[in-house]
């Protein structure tokens, strides 16, 4: 097993602290994307129960949940589509032309 020394000069290092503050930032959309919900719907309801069956209170969930879609993909999507080492695969085939 290789170690990696914790500096911003080691390439492997940059790539995989890039990688984990994406993962980071896309759970803490996620959490505030329940969060903020939550407040909406809930306050719907406390204001007239009527207001959990009316589609206008899930629109920003709705929406938002489009965009924190995105935003998973872009973050777990990229490995999941492309595969790994999909990026330096390509690279060295156009180094070789």
């Amino acid at each position: 097993m290789e170690t990696y020394s914790k500096t911003t000069e080691n390439p492997k290092y940059r790539e995989a602290l890039k990688k984990e503050r994406r993962i980071k930032g896309f759970y803490i959309h996620a959490t505030v994307y329940v969060c903020v919900n939550l407040f909406i719907i809930l306050g719907g309801m406390y204001k007239n129960e009527k207001n959990l069956v009316v589609m206008d209170t899930y629109a920003t969930a709705f929406f938002w949940g489009i965009g924190l879609l995105a935003h998973g993909l872009t973050v777990f999507g990229a490995d999941w589509v492309f595969g790994k080492g999909w990026e330096e695969r390509k690279i060295q085939q156009y180094l070789e032309k």
